[in-house]
């Protein structure tokens, strides 16, 4: 049984992380500030009930996805409002070294992926329905496990392990697809 006096301590490191989740599950910076405040505060209320040694940040983000899915996703959407410009890039599309060590190791996946920028991949994530954005979300960006995913959703790992699996191939199509209208790769034939 956890303290309350200590979750302030404890809790505060993981609020950019929240944060940044929450503006990629809303959409939108001022809803995402509301749902990360709800979080927070719903952790500190319940905070009696976190096991001491345990994952914290999967505990918070579990309570951070539950708001959302409870409040937030109810809500009917703002279309003119997208406001994932001041994200931070992408976990899984960053490149780490120099380019001309990283280009010979390259895939040629990967060799594609660079030919685009944040804006259309974080355009395809948007794009994805919500139960193949949070997984994808929560594994890609956020760095979970599939297990822990599965706990936050309070759903099957089967079901992570699938939902990553669709997420991931709708984005590629979407991805794809804009590489083709740009003229990045020619179009397959369907032969």
């Amino acid at each position: 049984m956890a303290d309350r006096s200590s979750f302030a301590d404890q809790a505060m490191e993981f609020t950019p992380q929240l944060f940044s989740a929450a503006l990629r599950m809303t959409r939108n910076r001022a809803d995402a500030e509301d749902l990360v405040q709800e979080a927070m505060l719903r952790g500190f209320r319940s905070f009696h009930t976190f096991t001491e040694g345990t994952n914290l940040r999967a505990w918070l983000f579990r309570i951070l996805t539950n708001v959302y899915i409870n409040s937030y996703r109810a809500k009917q959407r703002r279309p003119d409002e997208t406001d994932l410009g001041e994200v931070e890039d992408l976990y899984l599309y960053r490149r780490i070294g120099s380019f001309e060590t990283a280009a010979a190791s390259l895939s040629a996946e990967e060799q594609f992926l660079d030919l685009l920028t944040d804006d259309e991949v974080k355009a395809a994530l948007e794009d994805l329905p919500d139960n193949f954005r949070l997984p994808v979300l929560l594994a890609d960006v956020e760095g979970f496990a599939y297990r822990e995913i599965a706990d936050i959703l309070d759903i099957p790992v089967g079901t992570v392990m699938s939902r990553l699996h669709r997420g991931r191939k709708a984005m590629q199509r979407a991805l794809y697809s804009f590489a083709v209208d740009r003229g990045l790769v020619g179009a397959a034939s369907d032969n």
